[in-house]
């Protein structure tokens, strides 16, 4: 990270902080998205607001960042397709540590490291954190899987796609394909209704 990366709305300064083990900062900011944050379905949109409190702690091994993220996810109902609106408030914590710290454990782990179990470990670069990844995995980890406008939400109709909360009474008279030849023997014909 260089210099100009302390202009960015998700890298926060800790100069302040390092090396100074029990100081603490807090920072309130409001940062614009300028790409979706969450899936395909739901999601903080582009342009929308998203707002951190962040609470910067120094310890012995780094920074610690603990948080609050405050946003609106939209995205629309998984059943019956209307716009929904999901509040979002999300908590992080994470630890920066000091890049020599950093090569300290990694040269104390040696040879033994397993990709698969190792834990990330994030860095303070120049003083500097950037929060974005840390904000969007915690975001997307609180959307819901599967949003729903509301709880009892029936749908649209697997026929003619209706949308079901409108006609709770909606239905089609559906025959099973293999009755409907006995069907047409109930159903009066033209010949049928010569002959009386």
């Amino acid at each position: 990270m260089a210099a100009q990366q302390t202009e960015q709305p998700w890298v926060l300064n800790t100069r302040e902080l390092v090396r100074r083990p029990g100081s603490m900062r807090e920072v309130t900011r409001v940062v614009t998205t300028t790409e979706p944050i969450g899936t395909d379905v739901i999601a903080v949109r582009t342009g929308q607001p998203v707002e951190l409190d962040v609470r910067m702690e120094s310890v012995v091994e780094g920074v610690l960042a603990t948080g609050t993220v405050r946003a609106v996810a939209s995205g629309e109902c998984v059943r019956c397709l209307d716009e929904v609106e999901e509040p979002l408030d999300v908590r992080f914590q994470e630890l920066f540590v000091y890049p020599e710290r950093a090569a300290h454990h990694q040269k104390v782990a040696g040879g033994s490291k397993d990709p698969d179990t190792e834990e990330e470990q994030r860095e303070l670069d120049e003083d500097l954190m950037d929060l974005e990844e840390i904000v969007r995995d915690a975001v997307v980890t609180a959307l819901p899987f599967q949003p729903v406008c509301q709880d009892d939400c029936p749908g649209l109709c697997s026929e003619c796609g209706a949308r079901l909360a409108d006609d709770p009474e909606h239905h089609h008279d559906v025959i099973d394909p293999r009755w409907s030849a006995l069907a047409d023997l109930v159903t009066p014909t033209d010949n049928d209704e010569r002959r009386t």
